[in-house]
Order: structure tokens, then C-alpha cells, then sequence
């Protein structure tokens, strides 16, 4: 017995000795103690947690070189190798974790939405539930500040850019042609289906150096990954009708639709100034395949095809019989995309897009024919180091090639024609030095092969988080694009047009309430200037032309203070002059605004299981050039002044009828004015007020969701 005692002493003894005790402390980087942070060996279950003033004591069994892991919510988790031995007394100063939902977040210049974003300004659904929005990117994009509300031409116009100065990428690759065509004082639309995308991002200005060509705002249009459902929509509208199919199997899914749209019977309804030989009908089909390569990979592929057709004579004072018109427009567009996570923290984006646009353009006795070839090819590699420190970087390759034949009343033919191919290379850091303050830093050097020119674009961007639900932003950078194909296909002796911006921005947002602020200033430079009066071939082109373009954009949105009820307000003030085209002087261009606002507010009546929506749109007046006064764009035009509406009813979870009006109260806008080339006899030169096409605008349609889900609601969908 004495003996067995004895050995059980000895085995406790030696059990004592052969433990390790681990001690230490937690503390911020402040040295402030972090009471009930976990902290334990790896692989093991020998651990414990701090106490109130951060201390740690355990023991442990291992020896050797071991692991010590320390984590904390809302801190980095802390890793220390080391010899159990020397695992004494040890001080361990946790960092905070820039990844959570508080931290701040580069934002100056960019309003994000969808999935991904931490805030949400303009989601893909406000495209068609914003009155007055007709269901386009761009009526819905209208409601946020830094855009100018150019009615007669519905692309949009960013802080005293015109609209060639924007840019629209999907899933990172470009699209060359993303509006309609149109006639004068006709509004286009895009022809981007939104039922597509899952996030936008929309950059009024100091953009990252990933895109470029683009002096003003580049629009980012994610798409879908994977539909929800298989699924039937059908369409039944006042203007055409629609179809869509949505196939879903294990990493595959493919969704298609058409539409045919006639604008007959409303032109008859509600006819406008114009005389219409043939009205307007569009056609057009798209398809996504989506193929999942791996737990991470995704290949996307989009095609789209589009034809319009149009014919008219519009008024013209100097012109007693008018200006007939017509087009035969047929647009086609590729996009792929592949995304895949790499081994060791790399990941990969590449993609390629194509388009071919073709117009037969019937202008008086004249015919025009246009075809351009475009091609986007893009490689993006990212590269994460650590949750503060991320590095992106790629090239990419534009392919142009623009090609016109114009026959004259005489039966004189002129060819026109250019190729142009740029190469980009671009890399950017992500840096975040804590939860409250973060950079990024990029570069981006292009060379375009028809300019023969290489520029460079640095760009940087800083924010710092002031406050628990609040952060300041600012903004620098410089961006190039190449002067207009209506330029190039008659002179190719020209240098980038360029801008620089700088911006500082201010954002609250807390519970379901959002506030921006943001100041800003663009310097414009080799901006192309001619001596006609419209492009022509014999015209003496110029990189002399440049100007400025300053302004405060606010913008606030709530959906906590009312019961379902959300809204929003924005406001813009732009000042802004330019000396380019054929302008004698620096002045305001006709397409800028000083003061744009918007209010959008939606409301869901439970009892009528109906959501009501009301948008009120402001513009002031625009410039314009009076001949009776001396001066140039001496003038402004009235304010702009619009109330839309619309009201969506659930007939069923699947059935959902639509309607909507634009410019409610027929209020009585105008556009600008046409003077005779000549003065009477009194010496006035005569005018003609140009009014918008149609002073209102009536949509009704009846929608129908085919699907395994019964419950699902469309009204959601919509």
C-alpha cells in the first residue's frame, strides 16, 4: 500500500512539473484591458478567457514551439509562435478589425448599392419604383444629386459634364453603346434591362484607377450570380408586351427575354409637334448563362440584340416643309466575365465584351450610315496581404473601329473612317490603417495608338470616421479620355481631353437614415475646339479649349421615421463655364443647370395591398443664345418643372397591375428656343419655343410572375 501511495505521489509530482502555466495581458492599442477575450493554444483545448483588467493565467501540458491565439469581437485576431516556455508575463495589444460594419469605408464621390454595400443610397428596385423613372437606370439616377436634368436628351449629364463624359461598365467590362438612338428633343433610354443587376455604383467623380476614358462618372452595373427560382414573367403594356424564362440546374442557370415595343397607339392619343410617317418600334432579346466552375468561380455570359425604327418630319422655323427623319438602328452586344479566388489570397476577374452598332440614318435627301466594331478586354488580379492592406491590379485593351458613308442630295459620296486601340495598365492599394481611417492609392497609364500619346492618371482618395455614425471623405484625381468620334472620323490630330477632380465629402448614416454632403471642383483641359458651326470635315479642330466646373451636391434619405414609408431629397448647385466646340467665349454650356433638386417618396398601403409613389423633379433654367441681344448664351430658359406618379396593385402574390404618369399636372416645360436665320424686317430675328415631345407621359401595364413559389410577391420583384 505504502508503495502505491508512493508511486501515485511521484505521478502527481511529475505532472505538476511537466505543466506550463501561460500568463499575460490583453490590452487595446491604447493599453486600455480588454475584459473576455478568448485566448488559447492552437490545436488544443488548454485556454482561458481575460478578466476584468485584461489579465490571463492557464496551464498547459505541450511543450515545444506552440501557438497562443487571442480574439475579440470587433479586434483582429492576434497569432504568437513562440516556446511555451517563454510564454510569461507576455503584453498583447489587439488591433481593431477594419472589416466590420462600423468601420469607415472610401466613399468620396460614389453613391453603392446592393448586396455588398455597407450603405445603401439607390437600390436596383428604385429604378422601377421611382416615379417618373419609366423603369430606365438613368430616370432613377436623375433623383441623385450631381446630375443635371436634360430632358429633350435623358443620358446623363454629371457636375457640368456632358453626357459622352460617362461611362457604363457591367460586371467591370464596358458598354459602347448603351443608350437607344433617337431624333432631337426625343429623350433616349438605355437599353439595359435592371431586372438584371444586383448592386450599382455610381461615381459622379474621383473614380478608382481601374476605369478610365471617362472624364466626368462611370456608372458599375454588377449582375445577378445565381436567380433565386425558375420562373415565367410575362408583360402586358400600354406600349407592347414582354416575355421572359429563367432554367435553373446544379451550376448551371440560363435566363432569357423579349420585348416588342410600338409607340403608335400613344402617339395617337397624345399627339406632339412632330408629324409621324412611321412611328416608334423597337425590338429587342437578351440571355444570361451563368456557369459555377467551382465553390468560387463563376463564368457569366451576356448577349443582347436590339433593333429600332423610326420615321418623321420635326418643325423647324427655318424650314417651312420641316426636317424629315428617319433611322434603322440594330445594336448588338457580348459581355463574359470569369471570377474565381487563387490560392494563397489571389483572386482573378478577367472578361471580354464586344459590340457592333449599325445605323441607316435618312436625313432630308441625305443618308447616313454608321458601323462601329468595338471590343473591351480586361485582366484584374487582387492581391489580400491582410485585412489592411489589399492590392489590385491589371491591363486592358480597346479595340475601335468606326467606319461612315455619307451620300449627299447630288449623289456625292463621302467615306469616313477610323481605327483606334488603347492599352491601359492600372494598379491601385486598399490601406487601412484602423477602423477610422483608410486610403486608397492608384495609378493608371494609357496609350492610345490613333493619338499616339501615353498619359498617366494618378488617383487617391482618403476617409476618416469622425464619429460613431459619421465620416469625411476626400478626393483627388485625374482623368483622360479621347476626344468624340464625331471628331476623330474627320481629324485625328489631337491630344486626350483631360480633367482633374478634387472633392470633399461629409456622410451620416444611422438607422435607415443616410445624409451626404459633398463639395467638388473640375479643371478642364484640351478640350476640342472647331470654327463651324457643326463638325465638319473642313473645319480647323484645336485642343485649346478648357474650363471648370464647381458645386455642393446634398442628398438625404430616410425609411425609419415614417411607417412604411421611405423617401428621399437631393439638391445640386453647379457653377460651371467652358470654352470648347465652337464656343467665341468662355460661358455656361446650354446642358448645365445651376440648381437640380428632387424628392422621391414611396409609400405601401397595406390595406390595398398597393404601394403609391409620388417624384417631384427641379431644374433651373438653361442657357441659351438670343440673337436680339448681344452676347453669347445671353439667355435662360424658364425652370423646369415636373410631378410624376405611380401606383402598383397586387392582384396576387404573382399578379401585379402597374400604372404611372409622368408629369402630372401637364405642366408646360420648354426646352429652349429656334431663331430664323435672318432678322424681319424690323430687325428681330423671329423665334419658336422647343417643348418637349410629349408634355405627359401615361404607362400602364399588367405583369405576371410564373414560378414553384407560390408566396412570392411581385410587388417585391417590381
Amino acid at each position: 500500500m505504502k508503495q502505491l501511495f508512493f508511486l501515485l505521489f511521484v505521478l502527481a509530482t511529475y505532472s505538476l512539473f511537466a505543466q506550463t502555466t501561460i500568463t499575460g495581458k490583453v490590452t487595446d492599442k491604447k493599453g486600455d484591458p480588454i475584459s473576455g477575450a478568448n485566448v488559447y493554444l492552437d490545436g488544443t483545448y488548454d485556454g482561458t478567457a481575460t478578466i476584468d483588467n485584461g489579465t490571463f493565467t492557464f496551464t498547459t501540458e505541450e511543450t515545444g514551439e506552440q501557438t497562443l491565439i487571442v480574439s475579440f469581437i470587433s479586434f483582429e485576431t492576434y497569432h504568437l509562435t513562440d516556446l511555451v516556455k517563454n510564454l510569461k508575463n507576455i503584453t498583447i495589444k489587439l488591433k481593431e478589425d477594419v472589416n466590420t460594419l462600423d468601420a469607415v469605408i472610401v466613399n468620396a464621390g460614389s453613391f453603392k448599392a446592393g448586396e455588398n454595400a455597407k450603405v445603401t443610397a439607390l437600390k436596383p428596385l428604385d429604378v422601377v419604383t421611382t416615379a417618373g423613372a419609366m423603369g430606365d437606370f438613368v430616370g432613377a439616377l436623375q433623383t441623385l444629386p450631381g446630375t443635371s436634368n436634360v430632358a429633350e436628351d435623358g443620358r446623363l449629364f454629371v457636375r457640368g459634364g456632358d453626357a459622352e463624359e460617362t461611362q457604363i461598365f457591367v460586371d467591370g467590362m464596358r458598354v459602347f453603346s448603351p443608350y437607344s438612338p433617337t431624333a432631337n428633343n426625343i429623350p433616349t433610354r438605355g437599353r439595359l434591362s435592371p431586372f438584371l443587376f444586383k448592386g450599382i455604383t455610381f461615381s459622379t467623380g474621383g473614380y478608382s484607377a481601374e476605369y478610365g476614358q471617362a472624364l466626368s462618372s462611370v456608372l458599375l452595373l454588377n449582375s445577378i450570380d445565381e436567380p433565386e427560382e425558375e420562373r415565367t414573367d410575362i408583360s402586358l403594356m400600354t406600349v407592347g408586351l414582354g416575355i421572359g424564362n429563367t432554367q435553373k440546374w446544379k451550376k448551371n442557370s440560363l435566363s432569357i427575354n423579349a420585348s416588342y415595343i410600338n409607340l403608335q397607339p400613344y402617339q395617337e392619343l397624345y399627339p406632339d409637334n412632330n408629324e409621324w410617317h412611321k412611328p416608334v418600334q423597337s425590338f429587342g432579346g437578351e440571355a444570361v448563362y451563368r456557369h459555377k466552375i467551382n465553390t468560387d468561380g463563376l463564368l457569366k455570359l451576356y448577349g443582347a440584340f436590339s433593333t429600332v425604327n423610326f420615321d418623321l418630319t420635326q418643325e423647324d422655323i427655318n424650314i417651312q416643309e420641316g426636317i424629315r427623319f428617319g433611322m434603322k438602328n440594330r445594336n448588338l452586344y457580348f459581355n463574359a466575365s470569369y471570377k474565381d479566388f487563387l490560392k494563397n489570397d489571389w483572386s482573378i476577374q478577367t472578361g471580354l465584351s464586344y459590340a457592333n452598332d449599325y445605323s441607316d440614318l435618312d436625313i432630308i435627301e441625305d443618308t447616313v450610315q454608321d458601323t462601329e466594331n468595338a471590343a473591351h478586354l480586361k485582366l484584374k488580379l487582387s492581391k489580400f496581404y491582410n485585412s489592411r492592406f489589399r492590392l489590385n491590379f491589371g491591363a486592358e485593351y480597346f479595340i475601335t473601329s468606326f467606319n461612315e458613308d455619307y451620300t449627299a442630295l447630288n449623289e456625292d459620296t463621302y467615306n469616313y473612317t477610323f481605327n483606334n486601340n488603347i492599352t491601359a495598365s492600372f494598379a491601385e492599394a486598399n490601406i487601412f490603417f484602423s477602423k477610422k481611417l483608410a486610403a486608397n492609392i492608384g495609378l493608371r497609364g494609357e496609350y492610345s495608338s490613333l493619338l499616339n500619346e501615353f498619359t498617366a492618371s494618378p488617383r487617391a482618395s482618403v476617409a476618416y470616421k469622425s464619429g460613431a455614425n459619421s465620416q469625411v471623405s476626400l478626393a483627388y484625381g485625374q482623368f483622360y479620355q479621347n476626344p468624340k468620334n464625331e471628331y476623330l472620323k474627320f481629324n485625328t490630330n489631337f491630344s486626350a481631353e483631360n480633367t482633374s477632380h478634387l472633392i470633399a465629402n461629409y456622410q451620416y448614416v444611422k438607422n435607415k437614415q443616410i445624409f451626404r454632403a459633398e463639395a467638388y471642383y473640375k479643371d478642364y483641359n484640351n478640350l476640342v475646339k472647331y470654327n463651324t458651326e457643326q463638325p465638319l470635315p473642313t473645319a480647323n479642330y484645336s485642343n485649346n479649349g478648357g474650363g471648370f466646373a464647381k458645386g455642393v451636391d446634398l442628398f438625404w434619405r430616410d425609411n425609419k421615421t415614417i411607417k412604411n414609408t421611405e423617401y428621399w431629397v437631393s439638391y445640386s448647385y453647379l457653377d460651371t463655364k467652358r470654352d470648347y466646340k465652337n464656343y467665341p467665349t468662355k460661358a455656361t454650356p446650354s446642358f448645365a443647370s445651376q440648381h437640380n433638386a428632387s424628392v422621391v417618396l414611396k409609400h405601401f398601403i397595406s390595406n390595398l395591398k398597393s404601394q403609391v409613389g409620388v417624384s417631384y423633379n427641379f431644374a433651373s433654367g438653361r442657357n441659351y443664345t438670343d440673337p436680339n441681344k448681344s452676347g453669347f448664351l445671353n439667355s435662360k430658359a424658364k425652370n423646369y418643372n415636373a410631378v410624376n406618379a405611380n401606383w402598383a396593385y397586387l392582384i396576387s402574390p404573382q399578379k401585379i397591375l402597374y400604372f404611372s404618369v409622368s408629369n402630372v399636372f401637364g405642366t408646360q416645360n420648354v426646352n429652349g428656343y429656334q431663331f430664323k436665320n435672318q432678322a424681319n424686317t424690323n430687325g428681330v430675328f423671329e423665334s419658336r419655343t422647343i417643348k418637349p415631345a410629349a408634355d405627359r407621359f401615361f404607362f400602364v401595364g399588367f405583369f405576371w410572375t410564373i414560378s414553384d413559389n407560390k408566396k412570392d410577391n411581385q410587388l417585391d420583384n417590381l
